[in-house]
C-alpha cells in the first residue's frame, strides 16, 4: 500500500506552503508514501494527439513519463498546487490534464483510489483545491479531503513589495508598509490549516488501511460525474 504525494510547486520545497502542507498529509497517513516535486521538471499539457487511446500511454515524451509509473502504483494521491490568478499554476495543470491517457476504452488503472487535494494561495487555496478535485473526479478518483492555506505572495520577496501599488503588501497593510518576516504568511504557522492536513492524512490512511472497496468508490464517482454532466446540458 502507497501514497504517491506531488507537490506542484515551483518553489524551493524549503520555502513552499504547498510542500509542506503536502508533506504533512502524507506524514500523518502512518502509510507508506512518496513525495515528488515537480520543481525543476519539464511536463508539457495534453495535445489532443489521441496517441494514448488504445494504450492508455501519452506519447508525449518527458518527465511525465517516468512519473507515469508511479501513478500507476500508488493506491491514493495527495496533490498540491499553488493559487496563480485564481487556478492552480501551469506546471500542475499539465500534469493534471496528462491523466487523460488513462480515460480510453473503459480503462480502470485509476478508478476507484483515494486523493486529498491540497491548494495554498496569496488569500487561499480553496480555487486549488476546487480543479484538482475536479480532475479526480475525470478519473472516479474519490477526493475524501481538502486543505487550504495561505502562502507568501511573491509580492513580499520581490524587492518591490514595499513600493508596488498593486502589490499584495500594500493592498493589506497599506501605503509605508515596511515588510518584517513575521507578516509573510507561511502554512506552518498556521495552526488550523496544519491540523487540517494532519486530519486529511490520518482520513486518507484510515481509509487505505481498513481495505476500502475500489469498485464501490468507481461506482460512487460514476455516479456523480454523470449527474454533474447532466447537470450541464
Amino acid at each position: 500500500m502507497k501514497i504517491l504525494g506531488i507537490s506542484g510547486s515551483s518553489r524551493d520545497p524549503e520555502i513552499s506552503g504547498v510542500f509542506k502542507l503536502v508533506k504533512t498529509v502524507l506524514e500523518a497517513s502512518e502509510v507508506d508514501y512518496e513525495l515528488v516535486s515537480l520543481r525543476g521538471k519539464n511536463i508539457a499539457g495534453c495535445i489532443a494527439c489521441l496517441g494514448c487511446v488504445k494504450d492508455h500511454v501519452c506519447k508525449v515524451q518527458d518527465d511525465m513519463t517516468a512519473l507515469r509509473e508511479k501513478i500507476v502504483e500508488a493506491d491514493a494521491y495527495v496533490i498540491g498546487a499553488p493559487n496563480l490568478y485564481s487556478g492552480v499554476n501551469a506546471l500542475t495543470r499539465a500534469l493534471l490534464e496528462r491523466l487523460y491517457q488513462f480515460r480510453h476504452q473503459e480503462g480502470d488503472i485509476l478508478w476507484g483510489k483515494l486523493a486529498v487535494a491540497v491548494g495554498a494561495g496569496g488569500t487561499s487555496g480553496q480555487l486549488c483545491c476546487d480543479e484538482i478535485e475536479r480532475f479526480m473526479g475525470y478519473n472516479f478518483i474519490e477526493t475524501v479531503a481538502r486543505v487550504s492555506g495561505q502562502g507568501a505572495a511573491s509580492c513580499f520577496t520581490c524587492g518591490y513589495g514595499e513600493t508596488c501599488r498593486v502589490g499584495v503588501p500594500i493592498m493589506l497593510y497599506g501605503e509605508g508598509v515596511k515588510i518584517t518576516d513575521d507578516m509573510i504568511p507561511d502554512v506552518a504557522r498556521q495552526p488550523d490549516v496544519m491540523a487540517a492536513a494532519q486530519r486529511a492524512g490520518k482520513l486518507l490512511g484510515q481509509r487505505l488501511s481498513e481495505g476500502y472497496d475500489r469498485s464501490e468508490v468507481t461506482a460512487k464517482m460514476q455516479g456523480m460525474m454523470m449527474e454533474k454532466f447532466k447537470s450541464s446540458t
